[in-house]
């Protein structure tokens, strides 16, 4: 398959490259496109052979549910009922933006899209891009992340390309992800709003507009054997590089000299990578140091972290090493992202 691929500004977006991908994926075909969090692979979700081909794509596990991206809030009447007061609250206060919602599903939703689950998770993205195809292929558009499966999200199109040229129809290079992190979702289908990922708006945001909120048990324990996630990334590695990567955690010093010591004994035929911030940077004599940003700036580190991790596949690392890096207020969800990259393998020092 040969792989269209167009560059469009967001401030001056050119109708006919809309109308061609719009065409495509109304016929069944695939298109990335940028989001504010990551790239979406998008196929219309109403359509259940065409979800299925965003599996196929992808390589991914055919019960870990689609986003559904919609372009206005009248278009979820039609794939969601009841919607709830709640809804309606965040999406006044968040759509469009970098928040998922989960709700019972209508008929019209095929079990394609939601990995087999009578629930359907929809989302309402700020990218005028994405809202421009969205509203020209007919309301609803299916997009996990527009990378193979388990490797790193991709935020640029140039990630898209690297793991989707020759396996899609059309990639729309919109420049980089503002967020570089998945969005929150939100489970508004149980009596307390449960949140089964997180992201950039956060459990406090949340709690202010609803009065409550918390997280699902499975975002640290994982999802018991045989149970089907209800949303994207519960239950399967995620994000990770090809080399084996380790994050340590504990005070600043006790972290860079863990870290030291594993860099001064590696094996020859080894290469390590750092992940590290401006403050330590220059701490680590490894074969591969990639800033991820300054420790105070939450937004930096997740806007680079996907990046950062393919990059050390770029640079064949074959043991990388992690900060930990627990913010107040996105850190949780950078965690997340990082923890699932680890395989769980985290090292706490003191």
């Amino acid at each position: 398959m040969k792989t269209a691929y167009y560059s469009l500004d967001e401030n001056q977006i050119d109708p006919e490259v809309i109308r061609k991908a719009a065409e495509t994926v109304k016929n069944g075909g695939l298109v990335a496109f940028p989001t504010e969090t990551v790239y979406g692979l998008g196929a219309d979700a109403l359509n259940p052979e065409a979800a299925a081909r965003i599996y196929a794509a992808k390589g991914r596990p055919s019960d870990n549910p689609l986003i559904v991206h919609i372009a206005d809030l009248q278009a979820l009447d039609a794939i969601a009922g009841p919607v709830p007061e709640a809804a309606l609250k965040l999406a006044e206060e968040f759509w469009p933006g970098p928040l998922t919602m989960i709700f019972h599903k209508k008929e019209c939703v095929p079990k394609q899209t939601t990995g087999g689950l009578s629930t359907v998770a929809v989302r309402m993205p700020a990218n005028r891009i994405a809202l421009e195809l969205i509203r020209a292929s007919g309301g609803y558009i299916a997009a996990p992340s527009a990378n193979l499966s388990g490797r790193p999200s991709p935020t640029s199109g140039a990630h898209v390309r690297e793991d989707m040229d020759g396996r899609i129809d059309m990639i729309l290079d919109g420049g980089d992800a503002r967020i570089g992190l998945e969005s929150t979702i939100v489970d508004l289908t149980e009596e307390i709003p449960m949140i089964l990922r997180p992201g950039y708006i956060s459990i406090d945001m949340i709690r202010k507009s609803l009065g409550k909120a918390e997280y699902d048990p499975a975002i640290e324990g994982g999802l018991a054997s045989g149970q089907a996630p209800k949303a994207p990334g519960m239950k399967y590695r995620h994000y990770a590089p090809k080399g084996e990567l380790t994050i340590v955690s504990g005070e600043r010093e006790a972290v860079v000299a863990y870290i030291r010591a594993r860099i001064a004994c590696k094996k020859p035929d080894q290469r390590i990578g750092v992940i590290a911030t401006e403050e330590t940077e220059s701490l680590y004599n490894a074969d591969i140091v990639l800033n991820i940003g300054s420790a105070e700036d939450e937004e930096a580190i997740a806007r680079h972290l996907y990046g950062v991790l393919r990059s050390f596949d770029e640079q064949q690392a074959d043991l990388i090493y992690s900060e930990a890096f627990y913010g107040c207020r996105i850190g949780q969800a950078i965690m997340n992202r990082l923890i699932k990259a680890a395989g769980h393998h985290i090292i706490e020092v003191s």
